[in-house]
C-alpha cells in the first residue's frame, strides 16, 4: 500500500480521534489549573484544584470505593467469566441459545439495567430477592441505605453486567486453543484441574491479560448505574469517582469545572497505574512473539 492511499484512510479516523479525545483532554487540562465558571474565561489559579482534591475526604472515600470494586469485580469476572466459558465450550447445538440469553445482560444500556435489577431488592416493585433472602434470614436488610448491602448489590450487578462479554472474550480464547496440546496432555495422564491450570490457562494468558485490562478501564469508570442501585452515594459514601466528579462539576449548584477537570486529570493517572503492570507484560510478550 502506497503510503498516499495509508493516509487517505487513516485520517478520518485520526481526525474523528483528535475532536473527541485530544482535543477535550487538552482543555480538561487546561481548566484542571483555572477556577472556571460556565460562560466566563477560566483564571488561572495554578495548583489550588489538585490541591482540593488530594485533600478533600470525599474523594479519598470515592477513590478507595473504586479501587475496592474494581478489584473485586475484575476477579470475579476473569474466575467466572473463564468457568462458565469452560461449561458452554463443552455445549454442543444450544450453545448459541445459551450466549443468547447471556448476552441480554450486556447489550442492555448499563442505567436500564441496573434499574432493572435494583428492583430484586426492592420491595415496592415486589423485590424477589429482598423477599427469599429476609425469609431465610429472618433480617430486613436495607439495600439502598446501608454501607454494605449497598456495596453488594453495586458489585452484584457490575458483574452481572460484564460478565458476558468477558465469558465471550475467553470462550474465542478457549476455541483456540490446539487439540493437539489437550490430547497429549490427557495421554500423559494430566487430570482435568491440572489441565486447566498447567496447560489451557497459559495458552490463553494472553486473551485473560485482555480480559483483564477491559474489566479494569470498565468498572474504573463506574457511573450511570449507582444512579437507580445507590441513590444516597454521597451520604453512606458509596460514591465512584466519576459520580463524585459529575456531582462536583455539574450538579450540587457550585459547577466546579475546574476541580472536576482536575479530579478527571487525577483519573487517567489512577487508570494508567492500575493498567501500567498489564500494558508491560503485554508489550513483553509481543517482543517475545517477534
Amino acid at each position: 500500500m502506497r503510503k498516499r492511499e495509508f493516509a487517505l484512510l487513516v485520517a478520518p479516523s485520526m481526525i474523528v480521534m483528535l475532536g473527541l479525545l485530544v482535543i477535550p483532554l487538552y482543555r480538561t487540562m487546561v481548566w484542571s489549573f483555572q477556577q472556571v465558571e460556565y460562560g466566563s474565561p477560566g483564571e488561572f489559579i495554578g495548583l489550588e484544584n489538585y490541591t482540593a482534591a488530594l485533600t478533600d475526604p470525599r474523594f479519598h472515600r470515592a477513590v478507595l470505593f473504586t479501587i475496592g470494586l474494581t478489584l473485586i469485580v475484575t476477579a470475579a469476572l476473569v474466575v467466572l467469566g473463564y468457568i462458565i466459558a469452560t461449561l458452554i465450550n463443552q455445549l454442543g447445538r444450544w450453545r448459541p441459545v445459551v450466549l443468547g440469553i447471556m448476552l441480554v445482560s450486556y447489550v442492555l444500556p448499563n442505567v436500564v439495567g441496573a434499574a432493572a435489577f435494583s428492583w430484586l431488592f426492592d420491595t415496592n416493585f415486589g423485590g424477589v430477592a429482598n423477599y427469599l433472602i429476609s425469609s431465610l434470614t429472618g433480617a430486613e436488610i436495607l439495600w439502598f441505605t446501608d454501607v454494605w448491602p449497598n456495596r453488594i448489590m453495586i458489585i452484584l450487578d457490575t458483574v452481572w453486567h460484564l460478565l458476558p462479554f468477558a465469558m465471550l472474550i475467553i470462550l474465542a480464547g478457549l476455541q483456540g486453543v490446539p487439540n493437539e496440546i489437550l490430547e497429549a496432555a490427557k495421554i500423559d495422564g494430566v487430570s482435568s484441574l491440572k489441565s486447566h491450570l498447567y496447560v489451557i490457562i497459559p495458552t490463553i494468558r494472553g486473551v485473560l491479560f485482555f480480559v483483564t485490562l477491559i474489566s479494569i478501564m470498565d468498572v474504573l469508570r463506574t457511573f450511570d448505574q449507582l444512579i437507580p442501585l445507590a441513590p444516597q452515594a454521597v451520604e453512606i459514601g458509596n460514591e465512584s469517582i466519576m459520580l463524585y466528579i459529575y456531582n462536583i462539576a455539574f450538579r450540587e449548584g457550585s459547577e466546579q469545572l475546574g476541580l472536576g477537570s482536575a479530579i478527571s486529570v487525577l483519573t487517567i493517572l489512577l487508570i494508567l497505574t492500575m493498567l501500567f503492570p498489564f500494558i508491560r507484560d503485554t508489550f513483553r510478550e509481543s517482543k517475545v512473539a517477534r
